[in-house]
């Protein structure tokens, strides 16, 4: 068994760092085979996509701004952030209102 810490990220809380884990781990994307379903503290049914670091294993809720996100993933889009910066990873409407200015 690993000593894992084991962590939940949904897309709110996606920093650059496990963004880079996922995109390594999956530079084609992912597939249904590569899903895990299971169900939170809250009996919700939770389908996620896991990435391993150095000492935690993350599991990435999946949602289709996961799914743009990854496909447009440029590593200079992150380089004046820390890599466990939240606020880093934009929502991809605000990317395309920004886009429209």
């Amino acid at each position: 068994m690993d000593n894992l810490r084991r962590v939940i990220v949904d897309f709110k809380k996606l920093t650059p760092e496990v963004l880079k884990l996922l995109v390594d781990k999956y530079p084609d994307g992912y597939d249904d085979r590569n899903i895990i379903t299971f169900k939170n503290a809250q009996g919700e049914r939770i389908e996620a996509v896991e990435v391993t670091a150095e000492d935690t294993k993350y599991l990435v809720k999946i949602s289709a701004k996961l799914e743009y996100t990854m496909e447009n993933y440029d590593e200079d889009d992150y380089e004046d952030f820390a890599a466990d910066d939240p606020a880093a990873v934009v929502d991809p409407k605000e990317m395309l209102e920004e886009d429209d200015d």
